[in-house]
């Protein structure tokens, strides 16, 4: 018989400080079945304190107290992996993927944390070119011959100007170059379709190259599905992340760089997609909101 799993997926902003804070009320809140989680900044011990009676995985960073990403689940999954790209590409505590066996089919669950990077700092920004690159390659492979699979997580990208409140004050920043929302363009265009790009971003603000189409010339879609967007439709937000500086919470000056990002296949059985904003500043217990959805699987 059909089931549907709920999955949430949330930057902690470190583990320990979430628990502390109320994460265990919101997880009893909300009742999800997976969670993906980023910037966990711990061990394996810390998660298991953090969320006893889940069954983990894992997989830290080689630079003690920075990023981390895990996935816990309420059922065993049969498999997990950490490699995306080859050994040079800095993806340690940044990629987990886990597939969970649901009678005759298998969903692959993937935990993400795309490096911030920083315009014009190669040494920041060259490591997210190579992990995007890194994706582009991946993404494919799991949505093969039909694969159920959900890519979740922070992927610091916003992709158009409904991902960002105040988009014409970072059309030249981390986060929302042109070549990183050429990115998704071509993971969110429909399979084998010519990708053409976003027009016109910034147009007459004085930035050059602010639109994707320079990026996207001869790329084809993957025929991924920004669950979020698809769920809201062409509105501003709804944002997952506000800066702990000033009002931006209170103003609701967010991005939406918390994604659930779905396999051709996998799309159509999404529903119930949401923000779980907190109700106030002082509530909050990350400065990113968990993205949950429900997944119909047989």
């Amino acid at each position: 018989m059909p089931r549907s799993v709920r999955i949430a997926s949330v930057n902690v902003n470190g583990i320990r400080a979430a628990a502390r804070n109320g994460m265990g009320a919101w997880v009893e809140a909300a009742q999800p079945d997976i969670i993906t989680l980023q910037e966990v900044r711990a061990e394996l011990e810390h998660l298991e304190a953090a969320l006893p009676g889940w069954r983990i995985v894992a997989d830290a960073s080689l630079q003690k107290g920075r990023a981390g990403v895990a996935i816990a689940s309420r059922e065993e999954c049969s498999i997990s992996r950490v490699e995306l790209g080859d050994d040079a590409l800095e993806s340690n505590g940044r990629w987990i993927e886990a597939d969970f066996e649901f009678g005759d089919e298998t969903l692959t669950v993937v935990s993400a944390y795309v490096p911030t990077g920083e315009a014009e700092t190669p040494a920041k920004q060259d490591p997210k070119w190579a992990f995007l690159d890194a994706m582009e390659r991946r993404l494919p492979e799991l949505s093969a011959d039909g694969g159920l699979a959900l890519v979740t997580g922070d992927l610091n990208v916003g992709h158009r100007p409904f991902d960002i409140r105040n988009w014409k004050g970072n059309v030249t920043k981390a986060g929302f170059l042109p070549r990183e929302r050429a990115y998704f363009d071509r993971f969110l265009t429909a399979a084998g379709e010519p990708v053409t790009g976003q027009e016109g971003i910034g147009r007459g603000l004085g930035y050059e190259r602010s639109d994707t189409r320079a990026f996207s010339a001869g790329a084809t879609g993957l025929g991924w599905v920004d669950v979020g967007r698809a769920a809201a439709g062409e509105v501003d937000g709804p944002y997952s992340w506000w800066s702990m500086r000033g009002k931006a919470f209170d103003n609701d000056s967010g991005w939406r760089i918390d994604y659930h990002l779905a396999s051709p296949a996998l799309a159509p059985r999404a529903s119930g997609y949401r923000v779980d904003r907190a109700p106030s500043y002082d509530t909050r217990w990350s400065d990113h909101s968990p993205v949950v959805a429900d997944y119909t699987v047989d």
